[in-house]
């Protein structure tokens, strides 16, 4: 955090001047998605080769509350979200000159929980004395507070205690809780709207691009150990929108 409000001292100090300052709260809405394909040579038997395919999908709603300080040109942001998702996992092995033979197949539900610090770069431009627009550019630090999984037919798991086989790690270790934090590029854009001299209310749409997480890189790591193979490639993508909407107060006056 302390780096954070270094910034926005920084960022005012390069401009030469105080900016307006504000500070507000209100929720957010988001959605996340994840589309994964893995494709390796290699096979369970060293003596066999074969192809290996391993495709991720899951699908997130997510909703939660936060509370923003606003230096003009900086946006600084600290949120608790929860949500519930939808997940699958199919890995597949094709022995040379044979068919596609399923090595696993998992479907289910999660929940999770995480602490969310983003610093997001601003640019206003006033359309009249009620309406600044604003674009957005930053990123966020998501600290995992919560992770569990439900498969289909069975009872809810905590990912973080190695009760799933999959969540060991490839010395045969159960995950920290740290393995699941992650980092976002977001981008997207904002609205305020004056309701009085000094409280307003924002609207702001963005679109995040998550970076792969520990467990993501922990499990290449797994798929080359269980499979005997360094060739392996991973394309795809995790991210989503977040709708935030919120009020806030302006401690000083626009210039």
């Amino acid at each position: 955090m302390s780096f954070l409000f270094f910034t926005v001292l920084l960022v005012m100090g390069l401009h030469g001047a105080p900016f307006p300052l504000s500070a507000g709260g209100g929720s957010t809405l988001g959605y996340t998605f994840t589309r994964y394909t893995l494709d390796a040579e290699g096979s369970l038997d060293t003596e066999i080769d074969g192809n290996i395919k391993s495709i991720q999908t899951m699908d997130r709603f997510n909703y939660g509350g936060f509370l923003f300080f606003d230096a003009t040109y900086t946006e600084i942001a600290l949120s608790l979200r929860g949500g519930q998702n939808s997940y699958g996992e199919t890995m597949d092995q094709k022995l040379e000159g044979g068919s596609w033979e399923s090595v696993s197949d998992e479907t289910g539900i999660g929940t999770e929980m995480i602490l969310g610090v983003s610093l997001l770069g601003k640019r206003p431009f006033r359309v009249n004395e009620k309406i600044t627009w604003f674009p957005l550019l930053g990123v966020e630090v998501q600290i995992a507070l919560l992770e569990q999984r439900t498969p289909d037919g069975d009872t809810v798991h905590d990912r973080t205690k190695g009760e799933l086989d999959e969540d060991l790690d490839k010395n045969g270790n159960s995950y920290d809780l740290s393995t699941w934090n992650s980092l976002t590029v977001d981008l997207g854009a904002g609205l305020d709207y004056q309701l009085t001299e000094r409280l307003f209310l924002r609207n702001e749409l963005l679109f995040s691009f998550r970076l792969q997480t520990a467990y993501e890189t922990g499990a290449l790591e797994m798929t080359k150990n269980k499979f005997h193979t360094s060739d392996i490639t991973l394309a795809g993508l995790t991210g989503g929108p977040t709708l935030r909407t919120s009020v806030g107060y302006r401690f000083t006056d626009k210039k």
